[in-house]
């Protein structure tokens, strides 16, 4: 038996043939999809509820549309018992099954159902709603994926292929734009990446009233730079990437930035692998980390490394590359796609200094993916290696967001124990770019063991003021975020809400945000909204938090804001 079951689009049972096989009614499709990608067996009373609810005999109608689906499908042996079980035979393939599959064809991916609106329950509805979200960052990530991997290998056309379709299921994405011009400037189609910036400009402007950030206009570039005569192209290249750097650890971005783009172009026309490689893997590790809204054209240019490495033998260096694409994936909450990158990281080294960093960031994914305990013991092993290695502010970071973690479990003491090591660590490292973030978890840590709120105030004021002057609206909404917390705990809601408000602007600020962070903020404002019995806000936002969770794969928090919807 040969048949495909095909959800993602118009809904579609196909015979070897490829001949759609005749299935009547919205309510079939969706108790189908229901049953596919439920986590355990669900049992016949609950799919009636949720399927029929207006039904005189909900019963009956789902016994017609498993033995409706079952005649389509060919086969009596499948969708039975109480519990229903799945049973489907080797040879159904589902496609909505296939996502993570190398040659699963995400240009024919549509949405879940595709137009289809069952009448259903409202419990229903909810599920519909998060699937949809949740299956949509999926496509999406592996849409981003498969372009960047295609500039890398030099596959310019299914790079603009595929970036066009990326930009055209989310056109208020700046990211997914900017990876379309990208994709043009590296096929040498510089008009169309121009044409393509001007007309995005141009409906951001009318429809969201603000231009897109200078990454837009930045991924259209052409460097043109040449070395000084008498100077040999890599002793060149090499100075270049060492002004920059020092140029960047100064807090001179725009000059840094400036040198390593020149880096990695005469790197390039110099021909040798390794400086481009390299040269590639600085400029593109730069923008994601010390540059606002350009982590899109850095994983183009850390991939374009990834496969330079490779094909040439530097396997630390490729390690390094791909730990930082897994980074870029993990903050955008693209979980399967970070978790990807970071097993390929881990293939490539034996390093305890480089292990220590894909440690840390394998932990920092899966904390905010819900698998607590599991990115707990990853942090744990980079902790090790980061003090095999010496390296202070590996450790440092693996205990900040380690801490983070901590507190998600309700492990307060361990939590705080972490945070007194990494601001010891911060402090003698004079790290101050990176003190934000311990100081908003130990608030929010001594505020859960039921400290005064209002003398925990003062240092976290001053580390917002530390994080304005830095400029990162992470580290700006995390501090709001607890600031907020303060006051909800002696019950200033209005402050509250406006503490949550400022975080939510600050921490979209860029293109960049770190997802599991809004998500927690979205989580804050219903709480307030609630308690201010603002029901008709508390839902519109309980929306925003349910479509965000599902799109960044934080189950736990869907699970929360699908509850909160329900009951209201």
């Amino acid at each position: 038996m040969n048949r495909m079951i095909r959800l993602l689009g118009e809904p579609a049972i196909l015979d070897a043939d490829a001949r759609s096989q005749p299935v009547r009614g919205h309510q079939a499709w969706a108790l189908l999809a229901r049953v596919v990608l439920a986590r355990v067996p669900l049992d016949r009373r609950r799919l009636a509820e949720e399927l029929f609810p207006e039904t005189a005999d909900p019963l009956g109608a789902l016994r017609w549309c498993l033995a409706s689906l079952r005649k389509a499908l060919d086969t009596s042996q499948c969708l039975r018992g109480d519990p229903i079980e799945r049973d489907f035979p080797a040879g159904i393939t589902i496609d909505v099954c296939r996502l993570d599959e190398d040659d699963f064809d995400v240009e024919q991916a549509g949405p879940l159902l595709g137009g289809i609106d069952p009448r259903c329950s409202p419990e229903f509805s909810t599920w519909l709603l998060v699937e949809r979200e949740r299956i949509a960052g999926v496509i999406d990530a592996r849409i981003r994926r498969d372009a960047i991997a295609a500039i890398a290998v030099g596959d310019h056309g299914r790079a603009v292929r595929l970036a066009e379709l990326g930009a055209r299921r989310d056109p208020y994405n700046e990211s997914a734009h900017v990876l379309l011009v990208k994709s043009l400037a590296c096929a040498g189609r510089y008009e169309a990446a121009l044409r393509h910036v001007e007309a995005t400009e141009a409906v951001f402007v009318e429809e969201l009233g603000e231009k897109p950030s200078p990454a837009l206009r930045s991924a259209a570039r052409r460097t043109v730079s040449s070395p000084p005569a008498g100077i040999s192209a890599a002793t060149f290249v090499q100075s270049l990437m060492q002004s920059g750097l020092a140029a960047l650890s100064a807090g001179a971005t725009d000059a840094g930035i400036d040198c390593l783009r020149r880096a990695a172009y005469d790197a390039e026309k110099a021909g040798d692998a390794y400086l481009l490689a390299s040269a590639t893997f600085e400029l593109g590790t730069a923008l994601v980390h010390s540059v606002r809204g350009y982590d899109d054209e850095g994983s183009v240019l850390l991939r374009q490394s990834t496969e330079l490495s490779r094909q040439s033998g530097y396997e630390g260096l490729a390690a390094s590359a791909f730990r930082e694409l897994g980074y870029v994936e993990a903050m955008a909450g693209r979980r399967p796609s970070a978790a990807s990158y970071l097993a390929t990281a881990s293939e490539f080294t034996r390093d305890p200094d480089k292990l220590a960093g894909i440690h840390a960031v394998i932990g920092f994914n899966l904390v905010d993916w819900g698998q607590t305990d599991e990115g707990l013991a990853h942090y744990a092993l980079s902790l090790d290696h980061a003090r095999s290695a010496k390296n202070r502010h590996r450790e440092a970071w693996s205990l900040g967001l380690g801490a983070w973690g901590m507190l998600g479990a309700g492990r307060l003491d361990e939590a705080d124990r972490w945070l007194a090591e990494c601001m010891k660590l911060v402090e003698a490292q004079r790290w101050l770019a990176f003190r934000p973030w311990p100081v908003a978890v130990l608030g929010e840590t001594r505020l859960r063991q039921g400290r005064n709120p209002a003398t925990l105030r003062p240092l976290l004021e001053e580390a917002f003021a530390l994080s304005c002057q830095l400029g990162d609206p992470c580290w700006e909404a995390a501090i709001a975020r607890v600031l907020a917390l303060t006051y909800a705990a002696t019950s200033d809601l209005t402050l509250a809400a406006e503490w949550l408000a400022e975080a939510r602007r600050r921490c979209t600020r860029d293109k960049d945000a770190y997802a599991a962070l809004q998500v927690e903020i979205l989580a804050s404002q219903v709480q307030i909204f609630a308690a201010q019995e603002d029901g008709a806000l508390a839902q519109v936002t309980a929306r925003d938090w349910v479509s965000l969770a599902a799109k960044t794969h934080m189950d736990h928090h869907v699970a929360r804001a699908a509850a909160f919807i329900a009951a209201g």
